[in-house]
């Protein structure tokens, strides 16, 4: 709570030390830019690293990164050195710290509450950070109008020793990692094919783009609103931004109510109709309390919005791939805000505030017909827990962890009275398959047995292997149901594990014993 104090007081001071020194609208609504921008760029390699190293000091690191970067931003406001780009820069390093501390952050959430109350958790994560922004920004407001923007930056710095100091006690209690850290391109792209083959998260990623661009018109240009549509001073926008942030811990304290009346499709299209009516009208009102209650309208739809949007992708995504769905989501969601800040300033440099602030209630109102498209998932109680302690079985031929490609086939027996319903779940399974990490997914007929049809496919290591079926879930195990009982032959179902060899390739150390590669190996997990 400290520390997002610090955040709002920090980013009041930039915002209006912008406006003060450059006279472009543009390089106004650069600032919010340059805080989002980052996310939208480093969060996924944030996500991946936080899935495979310690969260803890990940968030450390990040936490003591920004506390430097905000000492020195406010050395140099002292000593009048600040130039609009050298602000720019101060604030997009504060964004690279956000963006490597945000994916470890929120999956941490995960690690602290049970599934069910997941929900509560992130609503309660949101409440707290938004109390700051109810109250911050008026008290950043007073403090650079009594002292300046200096002032505010040295605050901030401060702000960031009392999470540094917990972060630094904390001991989670977490599971030992069994397996080796995959290596960064390799988890990049695990995170990006899970969400490509996740109908869930593919969703909540093209809404919460455009709900970024259209939302982030308000918090943008909301200095320019104070100055030129209100004819305000700092303390009128640190009002302004304290309303925004009081609606949104009212948004908040709702969500719980809200959730067990509406479902996530509801919630969003509310939170859009909402932001858009209060964009639109905050571009023709001139009085202060008018506009107050505005824009904390716009509060309550930004958290139901975006609550929303992680719940949903939490809620869809197992531990080991949790930061990277929720960085995907961050990128997605800060994109499209680093997007909308930039053509929002653009606009209002061109035409007007009002101009830009009716564009971005335009593209909020497409963003909740969209959802007659492309409606968000339930949160329903999704059981993404691993299906079992797999043990990876016993091979005649030595094998590393290295070792690889590795080739998998599966044996079934279907009647032609089930072809339909046995393709519908293989199609489904093709697509676990890959999302878990598998590559060359094939399904093949016997031409002179009609009934037989092999399941084959590969991944490049043993060890991706072994990462493969531990990421199976309980979920999943209705697609194994199916073809249980869709199978006409004999358990177990015949499976081969093999290993690609090239003819030229030198010979083991040791003679293989009496099974060959492409002798069966039967197993009683289906389709291990």
């Amino acid at each position: 709570m400290a520390s997002n104090f610090g955040g709002m007081i920090q980013s009041v001071g930039a915002s209006w030390m912008m406006a003060s020194i450059a006279t472009s609208a543009e390089m106004v609504a650069l600032v919010q830019t340059s805080v989002t921008l980052p996310i939208m760029l480093l969060s996924l390699v944030a996500g991946a690293l936080a899935d495979n190293f310690d969260r803890r000091r990940m968030m450390l690191g990040a936490q003591v990164f920004m506390l430097v970067v905000s000492a020195a931003l406010s050395a140099c406001a002292w000593f009048g050195l600040i130039t609009p780009w050298l602000l720019l820069a101060f604030t997009f390093l504060i964004g690279c710290g956000t963006a490597f501390n945000g994916p470890a952050w929120q999956a941490s959430v995960g690690e602290m509450v049970p599934r069910g109350d997941l929900p509560g958790a992130v609503a309660l994560n949101s409440a707290g950070f938004n109390i700051a922004r109810s109250l911050g920004p008026a008290l950043g407001g007073a403090i650079v109008a009594a002292a300046g923007a200096a002032a505010a930056f040295a605050i901030n710095a401060l702000s960031y020793v009392g999470l540094v100091a917990v972060l630094a006690r904390w001991r989670p209690d977490l599971p030992p990692r069994k397996l080796p850290p995959e290596r960064l391109g390799v988890a990049i792209g695990a995170g990006l094919r899970y969400a490509a083959m996740s109908p869930a998260i593919r969703v909540v990623l093209s809404r919460a783009l455009l709900f970024g661009i259209g939302a982030s018109a308000v918090p943008a240009l909301m200095p320019l609103i104070a100055r030129d549509v209100i004819a305000g001073g700092p303390l009128t926008y640190g009002l302004l931004l304290g309303a925004f942030g009081a609606g949104a811990v009212g948004g908040a304290l709702a969500s719980a109510r809200l959730r067990r009346r509406f479902n996530s499709e509801a919630i969003v299209r509310i939170a859009c109709a909402g932001f858009a009516l209060a964009a639109a009208l905050a571009a023709i009102s001139t009085l202060l309390p008018a506009t107050m209650a505005l824009l904390a309208l716009a509060g309550l739809s930004w958290v139901l919005g975006l609550s929303t949007f992680n719940v949903t992708v939490q809620l869809h995504s197992p531990r080991w791939v949790v930061a990277r769905a929720l960085s995907l989501y961050q990128m997605s969601a800060f994109g499209g805000m680093a997007i909308g800040s930039w053509a929002w300033g653009r606009t209002a440099e061109a035409g007007s505030i009002r101009i830009a602030l009716f564009g971005a209630a335009a593209v909020l109102a497409a963003s909740a017909l969209l959802g007659f498209w492309r409606s968000l998932p339930a949160a329903a109680d999704v059981n993404l827990d691993p299906l079992r302690e797999w043990v990876p079985p016993d091979t005649a031929v030595p094998i590393e962890s290295r070792s690889g490609p590795i080739v998998v086939t599966v044996d079934y027996r279907i009647r032609a009275s089930d072809i339909p319903a046995f393709l519908s779940a293989m199609a489904e399974r093709r697509r676990v398959r890959i999302r878990d990490g598998a590559r060359h997914w094939s399904l093949m007929r016997d031409l002179a047995d009609p009934e037989i049809w092999i399941e084959r496919f590969q991944t490049p290591t043993w060890v991706d292997y072994i990462r493969h079926n531990n990421r199976i879930t309980q979920a999943d195990a209705e697609i194994t149901q199916r073809l249980r009982a869709l199978h006409q032959g004999p358990e177990p179902l015949k499976i081969r594990r093999m290993v690609e060899r090239q003819t030229g390739s030198l010979p083991h150390t040791r003679e293989p014993g009496p099974r060959e590669m492409a002798d069966p190996v039967t197993d009683p997990n289906l389709g291990r």
